[in-house]
């Protein structure tokens, strides 16, 4: 599939596409990368273009990702943008939104300038980047916010709960001049205190600490009252309970600039995972019940939940190859999100092809304040090619990232990107 001519017509391949309510079978004629026409049939187009069989793959657009981490500049063990870029395209993302937790912190606009310098020239994958909300090196003081708007950031985030609610509050206040998202992570740092495990049955049989649902609602429900009092687009994310997906509905229809998402390996496993102590599954927020699970996953179906994030974070494998409580929560996931959840919730019928999709692409986009990668978007290609039938084992050998934390490890999936077209005109 990649040595194809310039001019070719894709037969038989699976159109999808949210943006256009898409989801049928039919032909694609592409011509120097760009699509020419779609159609359900195109046996008319002269003969002398070359066909290509399409059967059992997928024509989509890419995915964007809203909020993961890399490693560079200081943590380059970890990740190099290069290798996140590397992975982001294998697992089929034409945009990478990354949280500022590098060293040093995006916290001024001169780290920004840093950073986009290091973006390999005609990179295959945007990338773009969260502006810290307060200062590193003076607790939560906050950055020059309208500053790091100019410079470029895609939106502003700590990636880590902001236990302060006043501060919450004059970051509300002062981002509505520009009017660009403030995504915030739910936590009440107190209620939650050392806990590596949501509060369940299983984890009393674990012998683990425990972290209650309380730690996560109580701090959303702060959230959500403050941003009634000053509207500015506010994202929530990392929601991970059953009963923050009910808050988030009882907010449904009255607050439209607010936007959540949830993390893909919380909708694939629940704590009776954890029964193999596998510290690759020690996440923050931590993995949810049974039932929890089933709630996300009703929230991504109904749209309470708008997006699924990768939350992508790389770690190396000695701060993973020591007990479950102890090793650094996080888990990669740019090249695996895609085949697993098409896999473990399409394929089950679970969710619609075209509801993942609209979660893994068309909503991030929207939530980042961009136009959606769509198949009609003619000043754009960001279209990939999915085999969701390809089969291969997850190794060090075959994984593009620089660290392999994930529980994947030496396991069998289905589902691979064979092409990627990724070009802006």
């Amino acid at each position: 599939m990649r040595d194809l001519p310039e001019s070719y017509v894709l037969q038989g391949v699976r159109i999808i596409d949210p943006t256009q309510q898409w989801d049928f079978c039919g032909d694609v004629w592409i011509e120097q990368g760009q699509i020419r026409a779609i159609e359900r049939d195109l046996s008319s187009v002269a003969a002398e273009i070359p066909r290509q069989s399409g059967a059992g793959l997928i024509l989509a657009p890419g995915l964007v990702d809203l909020y993961s981490q890399g490693g560079e500049p200081g943590y380059e063990q970890r990740e190099t943008l290069e290798s996140l870029i590397q992975a982001a395209q294998a697992g089929g993302f034409c945009r990478v939104a990354l949280l500022p937790l590098t060293n040093p912190v995006l916290d001024h606009a001169a780290v920004l300038s840093q950073l986009q310098a290091k973006i390999p020239p005609n990179s295959p994958v945007q990338l773009h980047f969260w502006g810290a909300i307060t200062q590193a090196a003076k607790g939560e003081k906050l950055t020059e916010l309208y500053e790091l708007a100019q410079a470029g950031v895609i939106g502003f985030s700590d990636s880590r709960p902001l236990g302060n609610l006043g501060v919450i509050r004059r970051s509300l206040e002062y981002l509505q001049a520009t009017h660009l998202p403030i995504a915030l992570w739910p936590q009440n740092l107190e209620l939650a205190g050392r806990g590596v495990v949501r509060e369940s049955e299983i984890a009393l049989a674990l012998g683990l600490i425990e972290q209650p649902v309380s730690a996560e609602t109580t701090a959303l429900t702060s959230i959500l009252e403050l941003s009634r009092e000053l509207p500015q687009p506010l994202h929530v994310m990392r929601v991970s309970t059953a009963r923050s997906v009910e808050l988030l509905e009882s907010y449904y229809h009255q607050a439209a600039l607010i936007t959540s998402s949830v993390s893909w390996l919380h909708l694939l496993k629940n704590t009776n995972d954890l029964t193999s102590y596998d510290p690759n599954l020690r996440l923050e927020p931590p993995l949810g019940t049974p039932e929890d699970q089933t709630a996300l996953i009703a929230g991504i179906k109904s749209g309470v939940i708008n997006a699924i994030a990768v939350d992508h974070r790389p770690r190396t494998y000695e701060e993973k190859v020591i007990s479950f409580a102890e090793a650094l929560p996080g888990a990669i996931g740019l090249e695996l999100a895609l085949p697993l959840l098409w896999q473990e919730l399409v394929v089950t019928e679970k969710l619609t092809a075209l509801e993942l999709w609209r979660a893994l692409s068309q909503k991030p986009a929207e939530i980042l304040q961009q136009s959606p990668p769509s198949l009609r978007q003619v000043n754009q290609q960001e279209w990939i090619l999915f085999d969701p039938n390809q089969a291969w084992t997850v190794t060090p050998e075959t994984l593009f990232s620089r660290s392999q934390n994930t529980s994947y490890t030496g396991q069998t999936i289905s589902g691979r990107v064979i092409r990627q077209w990724s070009h802006h005109f």
